[in-house]
């Protein structure tokens, strides 16, 4: 049989002009309106694809999928591009369709290390048949409110109380929303001198090189973690072709830490200058703020006073500040992530070189700060670097904010000395171990810092000082735990968070989290195959996470040999 042979170009033609639609999934034009209603922007920025997102579920209670493919229309975008933001992090609920919902309200309980040890496990257990079918209770990595294990969220509303009470009644009530802290505001901040610094700076009275040099003799480091030297960053950052950016992390999803919130909570205004000043140092034209979800009261708190700063400038040519909200990704505390994500993207690590300081944010020189380290900056321009860098014990220089939680009968927030030992922060700030508890071990810095036993409790705390006994002080989160503890459960729950905010993006963390998580799971532990599966991950991750994941484990086997065989004879018996 004879068949009408059609030139390709002709058969293409043939299909465009008969196609009535483009192939694929349709935006439903009543969802684009409505999507359009709800965001309510003249015009809608690519950037800004997580704050919309963000929007789009406080309005609906959800993400329904035609809303994400109405989304995708508005901003031109494919919809596998704004489907693989939204389903990479945790807080968004993607559902077929708004009715698909089977919950009016969320609680989520913390399962971090502190809240298991005051009770979460049994907690999360419970409140489902307390609260009802119509809420649902989500077990979480810690929400940053560690003091006050076990700690949950209803809807938006953070708490932490020692029984299931409270929380039952903000539930039933539907006191989902959190209200800002009491802090102190710009006028009470500017009674006590608040903001003269800035305006020495830039009237001229002090030089960028002279606040530079008063950083770099203070010995003042990236608080965040990494503890690069805050001085030398900004003179590489203020080196680079202009224009230049700055952002400041917030994130602060590292188990254990909870130092930003709580001074957050206080004092907003020292953190405002000292960002002030530091973009100023660097000439950055904009600021971008991005702040963990989990603190809706910080951030209607902030969103507040930044409102009052551009109302009222306490600088000339203030830089444009931008307020970024996360949406539940431990992996965007990591710098480059966190610009990924402020970009409007996945929060995957960038590969390095080139470093953020060159090429950063929106492919711009960026200074990258935590916000405490910014938080110190007037105190230490005022008070000059030997104010800060004369404190220290044991030939150590500075101050430390500890974020300490567990077994201790005072936890929360201590400033102390950098380089005190535990044992002394605990006897000297934390009012001792509780009643009946005998130290056992501690995490000098949180969940990727490692774990030591007592017997290590006076190794100073500090930068470098840790190193050599596998752990490093990190954000200085320090989660106590006693006889009462297990580091053997302790690594378990840390290697159980890897394995659920591993980014996924390189094979030795998304794979080797999930596969340590076994080997330890199991009553006897492979030893010899966990310490090959260590080595690969820290030196094939990309970034932190991978590199760090192994330390819980390698220092049970390094420190705890003894539960590790007494658990496997017991499992044997």
């Amino acid at each position: 049989m004879n068949q009408a042979i059609i030139p390709i170009a002709t058969a293409v033609d043939f299909a465009q002009q008969h196609r009535k639609k483009p192939k694929g999934r349709q935006a439903d034009p009543d969802r684009v309106s409505e999507v359009l209603a709800i965001l309510g922007h003249e015009k809608l920025r690519l950037d800004l694809l997580i704050e919309y997102l963000h929007q789009l579920q406080d309005h609906l209670g959800c993400l329904p999928k035609a809303h994400l493919a109405a989304l995708a229309e508005c901003l031109n975008l494919s919809q596998t591009e704004v489907f693989e933001v939204a389903t990479f992090y945790h807080h968004f609920d993607v559902v077929n369709a708004p009715n698909t919902l089977n919950h009016a309200l969320t609680v989520r309980v913390c399962n971090g290390p502190s809240c298991c040890m005051a009770g979460a496990e049994a907690l999360i257990e419970k409140l489902p048949a307390l609260l009802g079918s119509t809420v649902r209770v989500q077990a979480v990595p810690c929400i940053g409110r560690c003091e006050q294990a076990p700690a949950a969220a209803v809807g938006q509303h953070e708490m932490g109380w020692a029984n299931h009470h409270a929380i039952m009644e903000a539930a039933f009530g539907q006191h989902t929303k959190a209200l800002p802290p009491p802090h102190t505001g710009r006028a009470q901040y500017e009674a006590t001198g608040g903001y003269q610094l800035l305006h020495a700076c830039v009237s001229g009275s002090r030089s960028v090189a002279s606040v530079i040099e008063t950083l770099s003799n203070s010995g003042l480091r990236g608080l965040g973690g990494a503890g690069f030297p805050a001085g030398k960053k900004w003179a590489i950052v203020r080196e680079q072709t202009s224009p230049r950016l700055m952002a400041v992390n917030i994130d602060e999803g590292e188990p254990g830490t909870f130092k930003d919130r709580s001074y957050l909570e206080r004092n907003p205004h020292q953190f405002l200058e000292g960002m002030l000043i530091a973009g100023w140092a660097v000439e950055a034209c904009a600021i971008y703020i991005y702040l963990r979800d989990e603190y809706h009261a910080c951030r209607a708190m902030l969103q507040a006073e930044l409102a009052l700063l551009k109302a009222n400038p306490p600088m000339p040519d203030m830089p444009t500040i931008e307020l970024r909200r996360g949406a539940g990704a431990y992996i965007c505390g990591e710098e480059s992530a966190m610009l990924e994500s402020i970009e409007g993207k996945r929060g995957l690590p960038r590969l390095r070189p080139p470093y953020v300081a060159q090429v950063g944010l929106f492919n711009t020189p960026t200074l990258v700060h935590n916000f405490e380290t910014l938080y110190w900056v007037p105190a230490i321009l005022e008070q000059g670097a030997s104010w800060f860098s004369e404190q220290g014990r044991h030939g150590r220089s500075g101050l430390r904010s500890f974020s300490v939680s567990g077994r201790v009968n005072k936890p929360g927030v201590h400033v102390a000395p950098a380089g005190i030992t535990l044992n002394e922060l605990i006897a000297e700030y934390c009012g001792g171990m509780q009643a009946g508890h005998i130290l056992y071990g501690y995490l000098p810095g949180g969940a990727s810092g490692g774990i030591l036993p007592a017997t290590l409790a006076d190794v100073p705390l500090d930068f470098d000082t840790l190193q050599p006994h596998g752990c490093f002080i990190g954000s200085a989160a320090i989660v106590v735990f006693s006889q009462a503890d297990s580091a053997v459960h302790m690594a378990r729950n840390l290697m159980r968070f890897f394995v659920h905010e591993s980014c996924g993006q390189c094979t030795p963390c998304r794979a080797g989290t999930a596969k340590a998580l076994a080997l330890i799971n199991q009553p006897q532990w492979d030893v010899p195959l966990l310490k090959e599966l260590s080595t690969v991950m820290r030196n094939a991750s990309i970034c932190g996470l991978g590199q760090a994941a192994p330390n819980p484990v390698d220092c049970v086997i390094r420190y705890f040999p003894h539960e590790l065989e007494a658990k496997a004879r017991g499992s044997t018996s």
